[in-house]
């Protein structure tokens, strides 16, 4: 069963075996005991080699001694008493021998180098060939193998305790360090864990080490700041939404109330106008906030296709042009493609433009380039224009830069930011400069249609 772990979030259970620290340890304690292991084995094969070869060679120089003697004295007979085990073969037959206590094996092996076990004790016989007195002998010089097997044996004994110990300290070794190492994730895992909705503006310390974990809190941090500014952004944006909201709704309980105590008082067709008035706006917000969440959450779910921006601006300009009230300029409008939503980049001119009519005086001029790579929509008026410092806010959700403003000349203060949104989503930026009318002029950039 999980453990509940605070603000009531479902903690996985614990198991220190699987943690970072267990493996490593692990992974060390199996590399350096295979390594050891193999190089173990390898040692003693290559050292019991070595020390046999010692021996050999030893005795194929006893062999070789003996049967100088022999040609030397012309004799058939092996010395006696000279501590050394020596045997004369003639035809796989035992001629002479040191010592009569020597059983060898039945027959005599041919090989210049054999193994024979002698009471109980491993003996390596070498043989040297030898002409006496026109017969062939040979002579077999046996060096026991007991010292050999005893220095193997010990070393062998060695390495099977100091592998394991050295692979434990290892292991034991690996295990502090890492552990030593991941403390601070460790605090700092506390430290986030620990933090509740209301507590984002808390901040992981920063070790003064300029290592992983220095940058591991500092992103951690990083994140904390984010989303303490995107809760700080959320809670104001449905602040401002419920605000532009009860706004509609209070108009209309206002004309309802009246109208129900005071019938006699309330005009039916200004009350159905009122209601519909504000109705439409209620629906238009709502539509909005609901156009801004798609955004949000990386787009719409609609496919894109190549857009003729052209006709976006043309359709806009006739729309005013039939409106009246504003002359419209659109010399400045030329063929242009971009891929992207349809219907997105229609609500775009279309916020643009209607914020030009809302600030204009009496002029609005609409324009469209490309060069091949990118597309450029200009949409201009010849109002009073937006201050320098007050420009990086407009695009904000619920700015309103004049407060003075009525509400229906003022908008719900979400079209720009739709726009900033949907020209994000579709690759391009949106910049605001001053026009050569006089007034504001928004500058949509996006890339070029490939199909261009």
């Amino acid at each position: 069963m999980a453990d509940a772990g605070p603000h009531g979030a479902v903690a996985p259970r614990q198991r220190p075996w699987r943690s970072v620290r267990a493996r490593a340890a692990l992974g060390s304690v199996l590399a350096v005991g295979l390594f050891l292991g193999v190089g173990s084995v390898a040692f003693v094969g290559l050292f019991s080699a070595a020390l046999r070869s010692g021996v050999e060679q030893s005795a194929s120089a006893e062999a070789e001694s003996a049967s100088a003697q022999l040609v030397a004295a012309d004799a058939t007979t092996l010395p006696e008493d000279d501590g050394r085990l020596l045997v004369l073969v003639e035809d796989g037959r035992v001629v002479d021998r040191t010592d009569d206590e020597i059983e060898l094996p039945t027959p005599i092996p041919d090989g210049d180098v054999f193994v024979s076990v002698i009471d109980d004790e491993p003996v390596v016989f070498a043989g040297e060939d030898v002409d006496v007195d026109g017969r062939d002998l040979v002579v077999l010089a046996g060096r026991s193998l007991e010292e050999t097997d005893d220095a193997v044996g010990l070393v062998s004994m060695l390495l099977l305790i100091a592998v394991p110990v050295l692979v434990a300290l290892v292991g034991g070794l690996t295990w502090l360090l890492v552990g030593r190492a991941l403390a601070p994730v460790e605090r700092i895992r506390r430290e986030v864990s620990g933090l509740g909705a209301g507590e984002l503006h808390r901040r992981i310390e920063v070790p003064a080490t300029g290592d992983e974990i220095g940058r591991l809190a500092g992103t951690m941090n990083g994140m904390l700041e984010r989303l303490e500014d995107a809760q700080t952004a959320q809670r104001r944006f449905v602040s401002d939404a419920s605000h532009e909201l009860r706004s509609p709704l209070a108009v209309i309980r206002q004309y309802a109330e009246v109208a129900a105590l005071h019938p006699d008082r309330v005009d039916p067709a200004e009350l159905a106008s009122t209601a519909l008035e504000e109705g439409a706006r209620m629906q238009g917000l709502v539509e909005s906030l609901l156009l801004l969440a798609k955004l949000d959450e990386g787009g719409t779910g609609t496919t894109r296709r190549t857009v003729d921006v052209d006709d976006l601006l043309l359709a806009e300009a006739a729309r005013l042009r039939s409106a009246g009230g504003l002359r419209v300029e659109s010399a400045a409008v030329a063929a242009a493609r971009v891929d992207g939503d349809d219907v997105l980049l229609a609500r775009v001119v279309r916020n643009l433009v209607d914020n030009a009519v809302r600030h204009a005086h009496s002029v609005v001029r609409l324009g469209s380039a490309t060069d091949g790579r990118f597309v450029r929509i200009s949409v201009e008026d010849d109002g009073l224009g937006v201050p320098v410092e007050s420009r990086a806010h407009v695009f904000e959700r619920f700015v309103r830069l004049d407060e003075s403003r009525s509400r229906d000349a003022g908008g719900s203060g979400l079209g720009l930011a739709i726009v900033a949104d949907v020209v994000r989503l579709h690759g391009g930026s949106i910049e605001l400069v001053d026009s050569a009318l006089g007034g504001a002029a928004f500058i949509v950039t996006l890339p070029a249609s490939s199909a261009s």
